[in-house]
């Protein structure tokens, strides 16, 4: 279901939604539009086009309802109590997502403290046969209503688990010391979701990590060592990847990784090339990047998908011969040489690199070797 409230990217921002669905393994069977100057407060919808849903939903025998919007507790209370299905909204779409796709310790950690967090303003008074605790020999409560019950335990989980984002926290800055105590160049990939990150991180560490054809294959930060020639070693880190609307919870759970964004002596902005919405996406990702703080580093832009794009391989600069972005194919590994060019380039411009008798390849993996 979309509300159009005259935005230009509407109906990019609707097939996003639908392949979002298809990540979180829902197959969209039908697809709702309506315009509006402003949401109605009760249904969003408006009562009209919620019976409309209503006779779709009964025709075509559907299960859930998927808002491309962010909808209030109120809101979607109300929609499920009239349409008789699951109502979900955007984040709590791409919230779902997530937790399909959290694999390590860190990431599980970060998924469940958002997912809790956006429960907390849902926790609705589903327990009328609980409404208040039973009293009686053995069976007395603290005078407590469920719903407070459940509030007051899900508030001791958040408290949980933001300790241990905080631990984890710390380790990283220990890393990223230690780091910044040996002057390494530290390189993290930015971008929208799916817009090839992981497979051109592949395609320079030889990592081996995830990587497919799908909305936030990558969740887990991943760090590697690659070597430049002049400039040595080089640490490379793949991050999640950003959409329009991400969810405020998954920025603020997911800041202890973004940290390593944040960190980072360059971003590589890496763009999908052959997306007709591919200007609105890099505003999209600079904006996520300011809300996490990261809007002052320095950034490459990495124009992938160019086999798509029927582009050529190549280095673009400005009128002082700057490096203003590098075209290349992830996938083909056209483009590759020129991408280690630029990277040996900035690093040395940001006082990177051997020192005058240091061993080239020290302490080096022989399969990070990049050539």
């Amino acid at each position: 279901m979309g509300v159009d409230f005259g935005s230009s990217d509407f109906n990019s921002s609707l097939e996003e939604l639908s392949l979002l669905a298809l990540s979180a393994g829902v197959k969209p069977i039908s697809t709702i539009t309506c315009k509006r100057s402003s949401p109605d407060s009760a249904l969003y919808i408006g009562s009209g086009k919620a019976d409309e849903v209503k006779d779709a939903v009964l025709d075509n025998q559907i299960g859930i309802v998927i808002f491309n919007h962010a909808l209030s507790p109120a809101q979607q209370r109300n929609l499920e109590k009239h349409l008789q299905v699951r109502v979900l909204d955007r984040t709590s779409l791409i919230l779902d997502i997530f937790a399909q796709r959290a694999k390590s310790h860190e990431g599980k950690v970060q998924v469940e403290l958002a997912q809790l967090q956006h429960l907390a303003t849902r926790l609705i008074r589903g327990w009328t046969h609980l409404e208040r605790q039973k009293g009686g020999i053995g069976l007395r409560g603290p005078g407590e209503t469920q719903l407070e019950t459940d509030r007051r335990l899900l508030g001791e989980r958040v408290k949980v688990l933001k300790e241990k984002l905080n631990k984890l926290q710390k380790q990283r800055e220990t890393q990223r010391r230690s780091r910044g105590r040996s002057r390494i160049f530290s390189v993290s990939l930015v971008g929208y979701t799916n817009a090839g990150k992981s497979t051109l991180f592949n395609g320079l560490t030889k990592a081996g990590t995830y990587a497919a054809d799908q909305l936030f294959a990558t969740l887990d930060t991943t760090s590697r060592r690659v070597y430049l020639g002049d400039v040595g070693q080089i640490v490379v880190s793949d991050t999640v990847g950003f959409i329009r609307e991400l969810p405020h919870q998954l920025v603020a759970a997911f800041r202890a990784t973004l940290e390593e964004t944040i960190h980072a002596d360059l971003l590589l902005h890496v763009v999908d090339a052959s997306s007709p919405t591919r200007l609105d996406q890099i505003a999209q990702v600079n904006q996520v990047l300011e809300e996490i703080g990261a809007g002052h580093i320095p950034q490459l832009m990495i124009w992938n998908k160019i086999d798509l794009a029927a582009l050529d391989s190549g280095i673009e600069r400005d009128e002082y011969d700057k490096i203003r972005r590098v075209f290349l194919s992830a996938k083909t590994g056209q483009g590759y040489s020129e991408l280690r060019v630029a990277l040996s380039e900035l690093a040395l411009q940001g006082g990177f690199g051997l020192q005058d008798g240091e061993p080239k390849n020290d302490h080096l993996d022989s399969d990070l070797k990049i050539d």
